[in-house]
């Protein structure tokens, strides 16, 4: 049976090549009860102009609905995952059984083992199985010679930094070190990248009388913080944190720092809170997304790194009602579930953004009205059968192949 699934893949046409100038992703969260099918979220991709998607899990229904767009795939591990594809014969059932069948047709570019792994709730339990699973998923990989297509990396909060002011001062924590340099080797050698969820608007609110809200928005027209240190004048909070962690990793591992990419997995700002959420405003959003597309649509780097083009996945495609946490949780989203504009976003991406090569390099824009695919039925969505936790099944599908076998 694997054997007549990979020449089906074989025989399936590739999809297009991503552009270089490609460098904007959105995360396409389906938290949530009342989210359209993905046939419609492509839609609402394809009218932004952004051909690369993270996903946080692999739902194979989803992998095939991305299957010959064009559009560039990030594939989530979830952290329940992670006991089951920490030994080899786990690791190389579940990418035998998931991600194989998928590709070619689904572009598949990195797999990202767990979420924010070393500093969530469940980091005593997990994180003794995240290199392990990283390294397993990789070595399938390499017997399936699917490594130099698909990358495997996890996804960081920016909490693995002690400090992280000014940037040429940043350094991890030192109980993470054990756990982080070893994987800063990983990557070192495999030329995965590292992934940082950055967000300025935690910052911002947590202390909006010492920082300056334009500075955390990204507004091109701010003068800049300087970095006393360095002498690098940092215009943006985004790009002074990502540099924070191109520091954190020379100073754990001098060796790893000179090759070693960091991208940004998720950031975003929401558009409602609650009462203590200061500065989460349909305005506020608005204005950091739209200026998070405009830097990275200019393809420059940080002041630290300036000949790498930054990568941002912004955060996130929908609100998601099922999300727990602050009221903010459940409303970072560019669109309702209805597929309308939660606020007017007028930038537009350069056309070539897109990965695709039949028209999805769309204006960019979201308009307050009239935004969004039309006359599709789209609208008439008012309910689907997403689930929060639609990435479980893999995890007992490889158990029960192992059990099998």
């Amino acid at each position: 049976m694997p054997l007549l699934l990979l020449l089906l893949a074989l025989l399936l046409p590739a999809a297009p090549e991503a552009t270089p100038s490609a460098l904007l992703g959105i995360n396409y969260g389906r938290v949530g009860n009342n989210l359209p099918p993905t046939t419609s979220a492509l839609q609402l991709l394809a009218g932004l102009g952004v051909g690369r998607v993270r996903l946080y899990d692999a739902d194979p229904a989803t992998l095939r609905s991305f299957a010959n767009t064009g559009v560039e795939l990030v594939v989530g591990v979830p952290d329940e995952c992670l006991a089951a594809v920490s030994t080899p014969s786990g690791a190389s059932s579940w990418v035998r059984s998931v991600i194989q069948p998928a590709l070619p047709a689904t572009k598949i570019a990195v797999l990202t083992v767990g979420n924010e792994v070393l500093t969530g709730a469940n980091s005593s339990a997990l994180t003794p199985s995240l290199l392990p699973a990283m390294q397993c998923i990789h070595d399938a990989l390499v017997q399936l010679g699917l490594d130099k297509q698909v990358a495997v990396t996890t996804a960081h909060n920016l909490g693995v930094l002690a400090t992280s002011y000014p940037p040429s001062s940043a350094y991890f924590r030192k109980d993470l070190l054990p756990v982080l340099c070893p994987i800063l080797n990983f990557h070192a050698r495999t030329g995965s990248p590292f992934l940082v969820n950055a967000y300025p608007y935690f910052a911002y609110a947590e202390d909006p009388a010492g920082v300056e809200l334009e500075y955390a928005l990204l507004e091109p027209g701010h003068g800049g913080v300087p970095d006393p240190s360095s002498g690098l004048r940092y215009p943006n909070m985004l790009v002074a944190q990502v540099d924070a962690v191109y520091h954190a990793i020379a100073a754990a591992n001098r060796a790893a720092a000179r090759a070693v990419e960091v991208r940004v997995s998720e950031t975003g700002w929401p558009s409602a809170g609650d009462g203590n959420e200061t500065g989460a405003t349909p305005r506020n959003a608005a204005r950091y997304n739209g200026n998070v597309m405009r830097l990275v649509g200019e393809g420059k780097g940080t002041p630290l790194r300036p000949d790498g083009a930054l990568r941002v996945y912004m955060f996130a495609l929908f609100n998601e009602n099922m999300k727990p946490g602050p009221l903010s949780e459940r409303n970072y989203g560019l669109f309702k579930p209805d597929g309308t504009p939660v606020y007017e976003l007028s930038y537009r991406l350069p056309k070539d953004n897109a990965t695709t090569s039949s028209g999805a390099g769309g204006t960019g824009s979201i308009a307050g009205s009239g935004g969004g695919p039309q006359n599709n039925g789209y609208y008439s969505i008012s309910a689907s059968s997403a689930k929060a936790n639609v990435g479980w099944w893999t995890c007992a599908a490889v158990l029960l192949m192992m059990i099998a076998f």
